[in-house]
Formats: C-alpha cells, sequence, structure tokens
C-alpha cells in the first residue's frame, strides 16, 4: 500500500522531532535507530524509507537543530541586554533541559567524532550564528568583532553550560552557571 506524500513527510518529520530530542537529551551514541523508531511510534524497518543512514539522520536533524537555534537566537539578540542573554542561556532551566537545549552544548563534543560530512555540515549551519553573534558584539562595543571572537564567546557558554550538566552536586553546579555568566559578560565586553 502506498501512503500519501504528506504522510511520508509527516512520519520524516516525527523520526526528525524524536531523534533531535534524544541526541540532545542522551547523545548520538547512545541512542540507536531502535530507541528512535519507538520514540515516533514506528517499526524500525520504516527507517530507512525515509534516511539511508544514521549518520544521514544526525546530519538532517543536527541542521535543523542549528538552524532552529539561529533563529532563537536572533530572536533573543534583538534590542537585548548582554546579561539578560547569557543569564538565559547559563539558566539552570537551560542546565536541566538537555532534550530541548542549545545543540551546540549537548553535541558539539560528539560531532567532532563524526565523518568530515557531518563536521561540515555543523560549522556551515552554525556560521550564521557566529556572525550574528559577533554584529550583535560589535554594535555593542562599537568596534568590530571576529567570528573567532564570537566563537570564543559561544564555546564559553557551551562549555559552562556542559561542566554544569556534568556536576551532580546542585549548588556547584549553580556555582559553575553562575561563574560562566561573571566570565561571559567580562569576556564580551
Amino acid at each position: 500500500m502506498r501512503y500519501a506524500p504528506e504522510h511520508n513527510d509527516a512520519t520524516r518529520e516525527r523520526i526528525l522531532e524524536a531523534a533531535s530530542r534524544l541526541f540532545r537529551e542522551h547523545g548520538i551514541a547512545a541512542v540507536g535507530l531502535a530507541k528512535i523508531m519507538a520514540e515516533a511510534d514506528l517499526t524500525v524497518g520504516t527507517f530507512y524509507t525515509h534516511f539511508k543512514s544514521k549518520e544521514a539522520l544526525v546530519r538532517e536533524a543536527l541542521l535543523r537543530l542549528l538552524d532552529a537555534r539561529h533563529e532563537a537566537l536572533e530572536q533573543a539578540l534583538h534590542g537585548a541586554d548582554l546579561e539578560v542573554v547569557v543569564r538565559a542561556y547559563l539558566s539552570p532551566e537551560h542546565r536541566d533541559m538537555a532534550g530541548t537545549g542549545c545543540p551546540i552544548a549537548s553535541l558539539a563534543s560528539e560531532i567532532a567524532r563524526h565523518p568530515r560530512a557531518t563536521r561540515s555540515a555543523f560549522a556551515s549551519h552554525n556560521a550564521p550564528t557566529l556572525d550574528a553573534l559577533a554584529a550583535w558584539l560589535s554594535s555593542r562595543r562599537g568596534n568590530e568583532v571576529s567570528r573567532a571572537d564570537a566563537a570564543a564567546l559561544l564555546g564559553l557558554l557551551a562549555g559552562t553550560l556542559q561542566l554544569a550538566r556534568a556536576t551532580p552536586d546542585r549548588a556547584e553546579s549553580d556555582a559553575i552557571l553562575e561563574a560562566g555568566v561573571r566570565a561571559a559578560i567580562r569576556l564580551a565586553k
């Protein structure tokens, strides 16, 4: 039985949504196709109708996540105060919601071990975020901020979030977040 194109699109979307959340929550290596397909309420055999491989799914999910993150950042930066933006990123809520949070903090260290095509997709879809962050910082400072400087700030934010997530003691994790806020504000000024 053939399905309508809308059905196939909806099914593909369910797979991507499940994979995107599970990859951020548990890591790419820790999530198999069976878990993704069960989360999407589909059989594993259905997977190959929509994707050539898990790596193809990783790339597509990553692109969507990075594009969505960029749109959210653009909205957050519009007229925003530096401390408000930094505190929103380094918040206990963001720390505790890895499955819906920033894909850079959740996945960058894993992506570094993936094939070149996946790493290139990551870099190309993260570039607009770095450009937007550099432009925002430049407008605040009154001088040109490079993409590399923007990447350093984003790395500080993502790394702080990773360390806070890895720290089981809540008070110590909160202290890491607060120290990251202070460091990011100093770096961004």
